[in-house]
């Protein structure tokens, strides 16, 4: 861990990065990409130290809106534990009438679940959880460092009784790794039971760019023998990658959706999260 003073906070679709880096330790995380220019070891999490006052001083002078936060790096990372970045973002969300919407893989947030409450009261919150595998013990192999799957259901069931909205991303689905209809279906049997509002797919794959190839290279051969090889000759050097049941798969996932009154296509989510309520009750408080 180390501390950068960061210019801005807001990227230009009014998202926040407290944090540049993680320790979940996903083996397929694009963000370790090149295209990124990170100048430190991916696990050398960069924490922006000025991020809470620079929050502040741009929700005082703005007209409310969603903030989002989750696209790079997980928010919920364990060194928020002891340092409570999100925490102080969410207490001034709450304080001048922002909405706010996060994706993470951790149960983490439950934490924070007081603030989600009172700033879904008021305004607006939803919680984006990704779930990529039923099965624990997969999930601890793909995703190590993070709660598994099960634990993120709880999450997912704690939402509901708060009346919390939830989106689950259902990525990535790596080839010959999760991509079984057993598995998808599984997942959506999760999001049924727990009554989430969306289910996100936006393929049946995931990128493999250069910085993130060798890391993902290097853990097929220490978790699946004989797998990178097998990647090799089929995708070659192509920077996105597709299960062969993409079509099949995709399909299951919009049929089951439509059935349970779920939204699946990605304009409509990305509409739903960012869109802000205009009954929100909100207060300029300096």
């Amino acid at each position: 861990m180390h501390f950068v003073k960061a210019k801005g906070i807001f990227t230009s679709d009014y998202g926040i990065n407290l944090y540049r880096g993680c320790t979940h330790g996903c083996i397929y995380c694009d963000s370790r990409s090149e295209v990124y220019h990170l100048n430190h070891k991916f696990e050398d999490i960069e924490v922006k130290e000025n991020a809470v006052e620079l929050l502040k001083k741009e929700l005082i002078k703005r007209k409310p809106f969603m903030v989002v936060t989750g696209a790079m790096t997980d928010p919920y990372v364990p060194i928020e534990m002891r340092l409570k970045h999100v925490r102080k973002c969410l207490e001034l969300i709450y304080r001048y009438g922002y909405g706010f919407s996060c994706l993470t893989k951790s149960d983490l947030i439950l934490r924070d679940l007081d603030l989600l409450k009172k700033i879904n009261e008021k305004t607006k919150v939803v919680v984006q959880i990704t779930l990529t595998t039923a099965d624990d013990d997969l999930c601890r192999v793909i995703e190590p460092n993070v709660c598994p799957t099960s634990k993120r259901v709880e999450v997912l069931k704690k939402l509901d009784e708060n009346n919390i909205p939830a989106v689950v991303w259902l990525s990535p689905i790596l080839p010959h790794i999760n991509d079984s209809e057993d598995n998808i279906n599984s997942i959506l049997d999760y999001c049924v039971d727990t009554n989430v509002k969306a289910v996100l797919n936006l393929d049946m794959g995931f990128s493999l760019r250069p910085g993130n190839r060798d890391y993902f290279y290097k853990k097929l051969d220490e978790n699946f023998p004989g797998l990178k090889e097998r990647y090799i000759d089929e995708f070659g050097e192509k920077n996105f990658i597709y299960s062969k049941n993409n079509r099949k798969l995709k399909g299951l996932i919009n049929d089951r959706c439509r059935k349970h009154g779920m939204l699946y296509k990605q304009e409509e989510i990305i509409d739903y999260v960012h869109e802000f309520p205009s009954n929100s009750v909100q207060s300029k408080l300096i």
